[in-house]
């Protein structure tokens, strides 16, 4: 596909920016429009999972379809993926309770993974690494793109519309972008046949499902020392070890473990699991610090998203054109890394007087670093492996990102929910202490009132409370705004875990990432001894 004409290649980007822009629309909406589905729906425990198993769903799909996609080409995989988040985002419309919703978004994230990886791998068929950054920065722009409008019409329809139609309005841009790849996108004949690694496939499942499922449940449902993490740990590790027993055995693997001895390659996904844990375990939380803390409603939380994904949109352009220029690419990495660190420790220091133009410009230093580092190590993996293991490669990169993203954002849910349910009881006590003449009906009360889901709809609580008398209506707005004060404090410790995190990714590219000229054909193998021994699969 690399020598195939510009038009062509131009043809078949459209289709792929069509194909990227429906999938990234439905996942962009959620975002500000979760909070008042929550509401709706309740079960604010589950809030972190409506994320947790798109990704986790797509972190699996992604990386078997990497592989197949090797095997039989690209075009099948994108087809099935649109068809399958269709069907995901029609069923989440008809939600009835918090549960089905989650249901319907692991459908989606089947769906998901599938275009996500077999559209930016379709990207490294037609250009070669040194012309791929301008590229990637015009489906990153597809997709920040996707990120301005969505955030803000979801916080639209779900103030003016019911909250169905967030996962139904885009519809129609599935079926516009299924006949595009289907009458654009070429078929791909494989001329080597190879095997399907099936037990390699369910046995990397096995593996994922329950480390991801012990980081969500462990301090939540469960306890760590409980019996149902430690079996879930224990599961995992026996079918790690039989999963490399077996790759080390199959003739195809569904992920070759030689590419790990390739030092740039282990080292831009490590890093790329960090990005992930800091970045999706900190931005999540956002519209909730917006419309729960500094009560904003959801109409206006998307528009102080807006910046950080304008922001991304420039950062990453710009850091495209500069790399397909230069050739370079690890000083813009550290550049990237240390405004998202920058940006995210200014995010640790907000609190209910935080206006809405603090909240703006630092969302503007987290997307410009965000755009800026984001795409780097998806290129320096495809840069570092050879052709023919692109799709797996470039896979692999995903499923470090979301697995990263996975556990980051379960863990940062369960320090969040312990640290606003102690910061709560503390400050609660001393206003029960200082104030006189406290009933036991107003101590349930107060119970009601220690959920953060109230703050989204504070005007229906004050309405529920309003025959108090007056000093008893006063009391209910001091809990409140208590709450609002440790849901403060709890996503502000928060966002400082997720600079840490970030921190330490740029620790790993400053000391560990090596940088190597960037190949200016699909074609080379190598241009020299140093480039072979770096680019060396076994």
């Amino acid at each position: 596909m690399e020598h195939l004409e510009m038009r062509r290649k131009v043809i078949i980007m459209l289709s792929i920016m069509a194909a990227m822009l429906f999938a990234a629309l439905n996942q962009t909406i959620v975002g500000t429009s979760l909070p008042k589905i929550i509401a709706d729906l309740g079960g604010i425990e589950y809030y972190s999972w409506v994320f947790t198993i798109f990704m986790l769903t797509s972190s699996i799909t992604a990386i078997l379809v990497g592989k197949l996609s090797d095997i039989y080409g690209r075009k099948p995989f994108i087809l099935l993926g649109i068809g399958v988040f269709s069907v995901g985002s029609l069923l989440c419309g008809v939600s009835g309770s918090i549960l089905e919703l989650i249901a319907y978004r692991g459908i989606q994230g089947f769906g998901g993974g599938m275009i996500m990886s077999t559209a930016f791998t379709a990207v490294g068929d037609l250009f070669p690494p040194r012309e791929r950054g301008k590229w990637q920065g015009i489906m990153s722009s597809v997709f920040g793109l996707a990120s301005v409008f969505g955030p803000t019409l979801g916080g639209y329809i779900v103030d003016h519309f019911h909250w169905h139609w967030v996962f139904w309005i885009f519809l129609p841009f599935g079926l516009v972008a299924f006949l595009a790849i289907h009458f654009l996108f070429p078929s791909v004949q494989r001329k080597e046949k190879e095997s399907i690694d099936y037990t390699g496939s369910l046995l990397l499942t096995l593996t994922m499902v329950p480390l991801l499922l012990s980081f969500t449940w462990a301090g939540n449902q469960y306890d760590w020392v409980s019996p149902e993490i430690i079996g879930l740990f224990a599961v995992t590790i026996v079918a790690f070890f039989l999963f490399i027993r077996t790759e080390k055995r199959v003739t195809s693997p569904v992920l070759p473990l030689d590419m790990f001895k390739n030092k740039v390659f282990t080292v831009s996904n490590i890093i790329g699991f960090f990005l992930g844990a800091g970045m999706f375990g900190s931005i999540m939380y956002m519209p909730f610090f917006i419309q729960g803390v500094m009560g904003t409603s959801a109409t206006k939380s998307g528009f102080v998203m807006m910046p950080l994904t304008l922001a991304m949109v420039a950062g990453s352009t710009i850091s495209g054109q500069i790399v397909t220029k230069t050739g370079k690419y690890k000083k813009l990495a550290l550049l990237g890394l240390f405004i998202m660190v920058s940006g995210m420790t200014s995010m640790h220091f907000m609190d209910t007087e935080t206006t809405n133009t603090t909240a703006i410009l630092n969302m503007i230093l987290v997307g410009s670093g965000l755009g800026i580092a984001f795409p780097i190590f998806t290129l320096t993996v495809q840069n570092a492996i050879e052709h023919k293991y692109l799709g797996v490669a470039t896979s692999s990169v995903q499923l470090f990102r979301q697995l990263g993203g996975t556990i980051g954002v379960s863990i940062m849910g369960s320090v969040m929910n312990n640290s606003l349910t102690d910061h709560f009881n503390k400050e609660t006590q001393k206003l029960i202490a200082s104030t006189p003449n406290i009933s036991p009906q107003m101590g349930e009360q107060i119970k009601e009132l220690a959920n953060p889901q109230v703050l989204l709809n504070q005007g229906a609580v004050l309405e529920k409370f309003s025959a108090l008398p007056p000093e008893s209506l006063a009391f209910i707005k001091q809990v409140l705004e208590i709450l609002r004060g440790s849901l403060s404090y709890a996503l502000n410790g928060g966002f400082l875990t997720g600079a840490i995190v970030i921190g330490s990714a740029f620790l790993l590219t400053f000391f560990f990432l090596k940088e190597i000229p960037l190949r200016t054909s699909n074609e080379e193998k190598t241009a020299s001894k140093e480039q072979a021994a770096e680019r060396k699969l076994g």
